[in-house]
């Protein structure tokens, strides 16, 4: 009869331990997830931050493509104001598109081109959209992690007995799928 006494506590701790142990596991992956975040917004306000020397150095050469800059201003601050993070790709996507049009007028303006600041503005530019683009799938990893913790068995159990359900992953924007126009 003793060791009944012995089998219970044996299995009471086995069940505090994965307790403890899937508690941590899934607050340690949820810490990585915003940690991800966290990074693509910096990467996302460096390029923000840039976006006004930028500005300034090609309205010196193109003056009449006066509505071009005033949607990357728009964007701009659409992206310094955003809140949520549905919010910050949207102005994340129309910056892009600004300033894909602020490189095609730089290849109208040979001189702007060779302008050494404008170079290096772009070649910044062009850094910081690869960091945005590899913090982007180490968010969408973590999330993979994550939703593969709260989803498996045992995790899922202890996933709803701390009430976490999966994330979402990041999703490019239609525009983003279309394949690129090239002309020679």
């Amino acid at each position: 009869m003793f060791w009944w006494i012995w089998l219970i506590i044996a299995i009471i701790a086995v069940i505090v331990v994965l307790l403890i142990y899937y508690y941590n596991k899934i607050v340690v992956l949820s810490n990585r997830i915003d940690n991800a975040f966290s990074q693509i917004d910096v990467q996302l306000k460096k390029r923000s931050d840039l976006i006004p020397n930028l500005v300034a150095t090609v309205k010196g050469y193109a003056k009449h493509e006066k509505g071009i800059f005033e949607n990357l201003a728009n964007a701009r601050a659409a992206m310094v104001g955003a809140k949520s993070l549905d919010a910050k790709f949207k102005a994340s996507d129309a910056i892009s598109s600004a300033l894909k049009s602020i490189f095609a007028i730089a290849e109208n303006y040979p001189v702007l081109k060779a302008n050494e600041n404008f170079a290096q503005l772009q070649q910044e530019l062009s850094d910081i959209e690869s960091k945005i683009a590899y913090t982007r799938q180490f968010f969408n990893d973590s999330i993979l992690v994550y939703n593969n913790t709260v989803t498996l068995f045992p995790g899922m159990l202890f996933a709803k007995l701390f009430g976490k359900a999966q994330k979402d992953y990041l999703q490019i924007t239609q525009t983003e799928r279309q394949n690129v126009k090239v002309e020679f």
